[in-house]
């Protein structure tokens, strides 16, 4: 077991692009048809991306802990399975990262946090995690987060800053940043993440990937996380193919989380079939919910990704579901839940958090129940609203964030005058608040030559639609060229 470290911006350490490296930019679903094919092996796949972690990583800090032993282990029993022809589940072979804040059975749960003991007993998967294993995938490692999860950008005491692998001067978004960073550099195809107010649609939009964060419970949790039923877990991909292939995957059932969905009769995969097209959906388009202001730039982009879906048949007009951003009532549950996180630390370990954990920990602890619920209230009445709007709209577009990646170790934009990681991602913490299906559709770049996300957004339950659409526009961009692949080697 290896850690990875985070170096300097301008490190030259990357060298010339591998011959192996045209393997890590294979997508789960090809790995998967080449194995079957047997023109491909696991061995020699899991070899390559270990490869290309250890030269490229150093440049992102996107792995905060690698297990090559145990992944070669791992990838050996898979071809050996491949070659009896008996392979263990869908995604059999397939390397696979898992974001640290998900426990990893034989690997330290760190949470990006000094607080975290590495040495005590690690015995338990998360549920995630526990059906990536039941279907063959190797876990190659763990990727950072910001301490607890509690931002938009991916940094923390324990492990570092975390980069763009398409500039790294600019911040990979958080908070599941390193998986994104991981997933868009070719450091395993497939990652799971968290997203408690955009965790995984942020770092998705940021590092050009598709992320999908489905249906409150649809994805089993345990254990049970602090800050309630605003988290949800998701999987984090290059493709919309890859994202329903690991759907059927993370949505097993486990009797751990009590609120867990119970899985669905029809895969998500089936949802991609050939005839199911966007034909006739009825699209709500808001270039500025709530009236938060968007780089022209990226307003440009989600117009045209909008207008793909209009070109596929999708019956698209400009409205806005009309609610006042929710941001207090967020804030409220969010910090809540960040003091209950830290209630056991001792003063000194408290002392040793990041700075602006501390200070929305604090406010934290001083909410009362009656601001709690208050801010339950207000969630309510928003979830109502949006279920009225969606009598209307099949699915609401909106950009992911109203800007591409800024400097990286900065918790907000520098010179913006912002003082939290919510006042940048008008977009995406409401639709926590909702518990609605929400994807990141990448669409393109800015004149900074900086990735552009496009959010997708459907009623409770509704992740089916979301992935069909998603899928359609992606296709559709990555035809016309607009989706193009992270840079081979990181740049900046």
């Amino acid at each position: 077991m290896t850690a990875a470290t985070d170096q300097d911006a301008g490190a030259g350490r990357a060298g010339r692009p591998d011959a192996r490296d045209d393997l890590c930019a294979r997508t789960a679903t090809e790995l998967v048809a080449g194995y079957r094919d047997n023109n491909l092996s696991p061995v020699e796949v899991v070899d390559a991306v270990l490869d290309r972690i250890e030269r490229l990583d150093p440049l992102v800090n996107a792995y905060c802990l690698v297990d090559p032993e145990s992944a070669r282990r791992d990838a050996a029993a898979s071809a050996d399975r491949w070659r009896r022809g008996e392979p263990c589940g869908l995604l059999d072979g397939v390397p696979v990262s898992i974001k640290d804040l998900l426990l990893t059975k034989g690997l330290p749960t760190l949470r990006g946090s000094l607080s975290t003991d590495p040495g005590a007993p690690w015995e338990q998967d998360a549920p995630s995690v526990a059906r990536l294993r039941e279907h063959g995938a190797v876990l190659v490692g763990k990727t950072t987060t910001p301490e607890f999860g509690w931002k938009g950008v991916t940094d923390s005491p324990r492990t570092g800053v975390t980069r763009n692998p398409w500039d790294v001067t600019r911040t990979s978004g958080g908070s599941s940043g390193g998986s994104a960073a991981a997933v868009a550099l070719g450091l395993a195809p497939l990652s799971v993440g968290t997203d408690g107010g955009g965790s995984v649609r942020i770092p998705a939009a940021f590092c050009g990937v598709f992320g999908f964060k489905p249906t409150y419970g649809r994805i089993p949790l345990y254990p049970a996380s602090p800050f309630g039923t605003l988290s949800h877990a998701g999987p984090m991909t290059r493709t919309v193919a890859d994202a329903a292939l690991m759907m059927d995957v993370l949505c097993g059932a486990d009797d751990r989380d009590w609120s867990g969905l119970p899985p669905c009769e029809r895969g998500f995969g089936a949802e991609l079939d050939a005839d199911q097209d966007v034909r006739g959906l009825r699209v709500a388009y808001s270039p500025t919910l709530a009236g938060a202001p968007v780089e022209p730039d990226v307003a440009a982009r989600v117009r045209h990704a909008v207008d793909v879906l209009a070109g596929l048949g999708a019956e698209v007009e400009e409205a806005d579901p009309g609610f006042a951003d929710p941001v207090e009532a967020y804030h409220t549950l969010w910090f809540a839940g960040a003091a209950k996180v830290v209630e056991h630390l001792s003063p000194e370990e408290f002392g040793r958090l990041d700075p602006g954990l501390r200070e929305v920990c604090r406010l934290g602890a001083s909410m009362s129940a009656l601001d709690y619920l208050g801010a339950v209230e207000a969630r309510m009445a928003l979830g109502v609203l949006m279920g009225r709007f969606h009598r209307t709209y099949d699915l609401l577009v909106t950009p992911t964030l109203p800007r591409t990646a800024f400097e990286a170790g900065h918790e907000v934009p520098p010179g913006s005058g912002l003082t939290r990681w919510t006042g940048w991602t008008p977009f995406t913490y409401p639709f926590n608040l909702t518990q609605q299906p929400a994807a990141t559709v990448p669409c393109g770049t800015a004149s900074d030559g900086l990735p552009v996300g496009a959010q997708l957004v459907a009623a409770r339950h509704q992740d089916g639609l979301v992935l069909r659409a998603s899928h359609a526009l992606f296709e559709a961009l990555a035809a016309e060229g607009t989706v193009s692949a992270a840079p081979v080697t990181p740049r900046g």
